[in-house]
């Protein structure tokens, strides 16, 4: 599940979509827009719909026994808030319901030197997720971080037993990059999953992001690349096609 994946696999817009977090992170995102995310998620069978914590409740409501999974950010998109509050968000968050956490380290403290406390807010997220069966992101903000601190970020992830290390959030002023994604795999090897994040637009973006190592993508342009790959509209509920 967390090995990168081979473009061979991944010819089918089924295969595609099974490894994307199908995003809606705006700030104005409206309760009929996550709605349509999660009728979007369950009918092409995305691997999660992903929103903001206040809308994990909403989301697994409507995603109960479609075998999709919610995901939310936490300490999202700064992370800058205290280790508690992170904690607190996160237990809120599983508590509504979301099965995967993208936690944004403290990336100031990272820059200054401060491992304990980065690897010690993971640490807690990680405990809390543990309990939940659930999985954890580590969002390392790569534009923001010299080669050195995306390699100290990354051994703090695994030192702290997350799941994946993720790019970027896409609202600090870049996204992933082939040469971060490949970063990132040399640096935690085959035991982890890098989650690739940030102005992924289109299906070459994804292709280039597999074969340096992604085995997640997190975009919020999902419905578009796959039907780059032939996949067809979502019907409305009267049986129609959508616009």
């Amino acid at each position: 599940m967390l090995q990168p994946h081979s473009l061979a696999v991944l010819q089918t817009w089924q295969s595609v979509a099974g490894i994307i977090d199908h995003t809606l992170l705006k700030p104005d995102a409206t309760a009929d827009q996550i709605a349509q995310l999660c009728r979007e998620a369950v009918h092409y069978r995305f691997a999660t719909a992903f929103v903001q914590p206040a809308w994990v409740h909403l989301a697994a409501e409507a995603l109960a026994g479609s075998g999709i999974k919610v995901g939310t950010a936490i300490g999202f998109p700064h992370g800058a808030t205290l280790p508690a509050v992170k904690r607190l968000e996160a237990e809120q968050a599983l508590a509504s319901g979301a099965r995967e956490l993208d936690l944004v380290i403290n990336i100031g403290a990272l820059k200054s030197g401060n491992r304990k406390l980065v690897q010690a807010e993971i640490q807690a997220v990680v405990g809390q997720a543990r309990d939940q069966g659930a999985l954890v992101k580590i969002i390392l903000e790569t534009p923001l971080l010299n080669t050195d601190e995306k390699i100290v970020a990354c051994h703090l992830s695994m030192a702290a037993g997350a799941d994946f290390v993720k790019t970027a959030t896409g609202f600090n002023g870049g996204g992933a990059t082939v040469e971060d994604v490949m970063l990132l795999r040399a640096s935690i090897g085959s035991n982890m999953g890098v989650k690739a994040s940030g102005g992924i637009r289109n299906l070459a973006h994804i292709r280039q992001m597999v074969v340096a190592g992604a085995s997640r993508i997190g975009t919020s342009s999902g419905l578009s690349i796959l039907r780059e790959m032939g996949a067809p509209e979502l019907p409305s509920p009267s049986g129609s096609t959508a616009c």
